[in-house]
């Protein structure tokens, strides 16, 4: 009964996890790669290797509940909420200011 329990709550993770990974991937491709030179943040291409294993590797995660991929949240799965947290928590944030002119901005946004 616990571990039927524990393993929801494994699997709910690793959806999360997945969730954030593709999130993170969605908006790494929908970015200029000119963003993240004038950052200074690693290029473009290394994100999305970086992105596309993580979301591979926690979706394998999350299927292998139902005997199709890697099975338990495994080290692959925990680095890929790394990398996605790193990419969301830092490189984001930079490169999505990028472009966002400061010119008309009034105190409620642009007029």
């Amino acid at each position: 009964m616990i571990s039927v329990g524990l393993d929801l709550v494994f699997w709910v993770l690793s959806i999360i996890a997945f969730g954030m990974s593709a999130w993170a991937l969605f908006h790494a491709v929908r970015t200029p790669a000119r963003a993240f030179a004038i950052t200074g943040k690693q290029t473009k291409k290394l994100w999305l290797i970086f992105l596309g294993l993580a979301a591979l590797f926690s979706f394998a995660s999350a299927v292998g509940y139902f005997g199709i991929g890697l099975g338990q949240l495994n080290f692959f799965a925990v680095l890929s909420v790394v990398a996605a947290g790193v990419y969301l928590a830092d490189v984001k944030p930079a490169v999505s200011e990028v472009g966002k002119g400061g010119g008309n901005q009034g105190p409620y946004g642009p007029w």
